[in-house]
């Protein structure tokens, strides 16, 4: 994504080619009640502020009843001097945003001075221009100190009097010295905040593997811990490279719908690893849990019965009694296609490729053993045909067939046995 998608929001782009996560949508939240008619005596004051492009949110009160509006740059109140953010949220759903992140409305908030101006948005592209030298220099700083952190962003304040470091590390660091060099060469209020991997790639943002901006970096503002237990419960391969995301963690989508398939777990039962039949037991191989299907084979057969869970049920009720139902073919859930019935393999550890990979060497081995008994007796005919010494001597030993050259030889040695023998 890019600025040329911002043609499809209203106003423009909004960061001037700021766009720091590849795209203009970062911290980005829809308001679903603008449309809605609210009664203007039940008006809210509170309203959220994001401060570069969405990397930081606040809330700040309105007590001067400016007439302000998602999408205006305002200035507000900040520990020394001022700073200047955009209004991403106003109205009835700042009261939800406030409720998640457990904020009351009887805590002391910032207030929101005025709406900013052109002097006033000069001064933060020019503060956001230093960012990014800043950073590099303070990394070479850190380095040659030998502190033991990364440095992953930096936020200068609007009016240039203080600069924040965001940095990760393992341990705890004694970054007095640092903050002291950071101070001379800056000449700027230094504050050091630590965050964790999620945080810093919320900051960066990027690309998913979903092809999708980050979540962490668009709408998500918590960040909830996710086990290897989630994969699991959703049938998925435990593959660390394609369930970690950008930050190194596991990915925060993997608790998107787990609720979803924990419901759904609940109707399938239990201890049903194994189906007793007349035609042998059945073992389960894979289980569907959106469909509501369990599909299980016999140990030497490679076909797979897909048989829901009521029957499973049934099938085990029967087992328990000690009856036995015929076959799993009868109970499976099939498509019948010409009188065939078709199953799927739905183990997925082999692929299509290395099946025809397989069936590929298969057929050059059948074929390359039928035809060499064919290749032989042809051999032997053209040599008893054409053969002759001076056309033996004349033959390239570098570029001959060595299989032919022995055959040869083999036939010599022969016809003078029979010579000497004469």
């Amino acid at each position: 994504m890019g600025c040329s998608g911002c043609g499809t929001t209203p106003g423009g782009c909004k960061s001037k080619g700021r766009c720091s996560s590849g795209g203009c949508s970062k911290m980005h939240v829809y308001d679903w009640l603008s449309d809605i008619a609210i009664s203007p005596y039940d008006d809210f004051n509170i309203f959220e502020v994001s401060f570069k492009d969405g990397a930081r949110k606040g809330f700040f009160i309105n007590e001067e009843n400016l007439d302000i509006y998602t999408g205006d740059q305002v200035v507000v109140e900040a520990s020394m001097g001022y700073d200047i953010g955009t209004i991403s949220l106003g109205g009835e759903l700042v009261k939800i945003q406030m409720k998640k992140r457990k904020v009351k409305e009887t805590d002391e908030f910032a207030k929101i001075l005025r709406i900013a101006n052109e002097k006033e948005l000069a001064l933060v592209e020019e503060a956001r221009s230093r960012e990014k030298e800043t950073m590099l220099k303070a990394r070479i700083m850190a380095r040659s100190l030998g502190l033991d952190m990364k440095l992953g962003d930096v936020e200068f304040q609007a009016d240039c009097k203080k600069a924040t470091f965001y940095y990760t590390a393992t341990h705890r660091v004694d970054f007095r010295e640092l903050i002291k060099e950071l101070a001379k060469e800056f000449k700027v209020k230094i504050e050091m905040r630590q965050i964790g991997a999620r945080q810093e790639a919320a900051r960066v943002g990027g690309i998913g593997s979903c092809g999708r901006e980050l979540c962490c970096s668009t709408w998500m503002n918590t960040f909830k811990s996710v086990n290897t237990s989630a994969a699991r419960y959703q049938n998925l391969s435990i593959n660390q490279t394609k369930l970690s995301g950008q930050c190194g963690r596991l990915k925060c989508c993997l608790n998107f719908e787990l609720d979803t398939y924990l419901d759904a777990l609940k109707d399938f039962p239990e201890k049903a690893d194994f189906l007793e039949t007349e035609a042998g037991t059945a073992k389960l191989m894979k289980t569907d849990i959106l469909k509501g299907l369990m599909f299980y084979a016999y140990p030497k057969q490679g076909i797979f019965y897909p048989i829901p869970i009521a029957k499973v049920k049934d099938i085990l009720k029967m087992n328990q009694e000690g009856k036995k139902p015929a076959d799993l073919l009868e109970m499976a859930d099939v498509q019948e296609k010409e009188e065939s019935i078709e199953f799927v393999d739905v183990v997925g550890q082999v692929s299509l490729k290395s099946l025809e990979k397989t069936e590929k060497r298969t057929k050059k081995k059948k074929q390359s053993g039928n035809n060499a008994p064919q290749n032989r007796e042809v051999a032997q005919n053209k040599s008893n045909d054409n053969a002759s010494p001076s056309s033996e001597k004349t033959d390239n030993p570098s570029t001959g067939n060595p299989q032919k050259k022995n055959f040869k030889k083999w036939k010599n040695n022969g016809q003078n046995k029979n010579k000497t023998g004469e």
